[in-house]
């Protein structure tokens, strides 16, 4: 049975580090670090551009303290809403007011001023981008996710560091179809995540795009962010579009299929795993075979 803090307390220095690893959900660590990987595949001119010390930082910064950052800010300011919040009760982890939990959030928003010198200028407003819409989504006053429409659109945020890092790479941006296809898929991830959530969030009296639309229409609407982002990817290259069309094909099934969607919401760290292993595959083969 999973330990918590209780109200206030700290805790062991060990204590403290692991409740802020189980904070950070390490099951979607890749949802912040994987695109790092797809943006530095596809910006790479030869083999030596995939490991040097711009593309190295950024992901170890976006593998684990950009996510003690985002899940940090969000679970000090949800502190109210997850008190009824099942998923609390075992995968993740119920702030109850420590302070070590600030301290280590600023920490971690702090951290891109120590590596920032060593990136092309062409990324760092997707560095600003991620930190302000990380804060903004759940930090008063703008607090987004409480904002139907705002709440899905400012988690276009989980695709800034593929784009800061195909800019640290190619001292350019990529292609305005990639960041409008990428934009689409967080837009559809974020509001299928909140499906889950419909009932706590309106006991709270906590306003979503999902607790606007209710399950059915939510599961159309992230079908069509999920489509609209095929077609973008899909302008591109038709390969890209092909493998995108999974979302809307898994979110049709499930919205028709006797699935509970508490339990599909968790199929999908899996999922993005294998899309974005097969995305950062197909950017190494365009470098190595043309």
């Amino acid at each position: 049975m999973k330990r918590e803090p209780t109200a206030g307390s700290e805790g062991s220095v060990g204590e403290q580090l692991s409740y802020l690893l189980t904070l950070s959900r390490p099951r979607f660590w890749l949802y912040l670090a994987g695109p790092v990987l797809v943006g530095v595949a596809y910006a790479a001119g030869s083999v030596a551009d995939l490991i040097t010390p711009a593309t190295a930082v950024l992901f170890a910064y976006f593998l684990l303290p950009a996510n003690v950052f985002l899940y940090g800010i969000n679970d000090i300011y949800d502190r109210e809403i997850d008190a009824a919040n099942p998923k609390k009760d075992d995968r993740e982890a119920r702030y109850r007011g420590q302070r070590s939990v600030p301290v280590a959030v600023a920490f971690c928003a702090a951290l891109p001023l120590l590596f920032a010198p060593l990136l092309a200028a062409a990324a760092i407003p997707w560095l600003v981008a991620f930190l302000a819409l990380g804060a903004a989504y759940s930090a008063p006053p703008a607090r987004f996710k409480t904002t139907p429409a705002l709440d899905s659109v400012s988690n276009g945020l989980y695709i800034t560091p593929g784009v800061a890092a195909y800019a640290a790479v190619a001292g350019s941006q990529p292609p305005v179809l990639a960041i409008v296809g990428g934009w689409l898929w967080a837009m559809g991830m974020h509001t299928f995540s909140a499906i889950p959530d419909i009932e706590p969030d309106r006991e709270t009296g906590t306003r979503t795009t999902a607790t606007m639309l209710g399950e059915r229409r939510t599961y159309a609407y992230c079908g069509a962010c999920w489509l609209a982002s095929a077609v973008a990817f899909g302008a591109l290259d038709g390969r890209l579009g092909a493998l995108m069309l999974v979302y809307p094909g898994l979110v049709a099934a499930i919205a028709t299929a006797s699935v509970i969607v508490d339990r599909a919401y968790w199929w999908f760290p899996a999922i993005n795993t294998v899309v974005g292993a097969l995305l950062t595959m197909g950017g190494l083969w365009r470098l190595l075979y043309g």
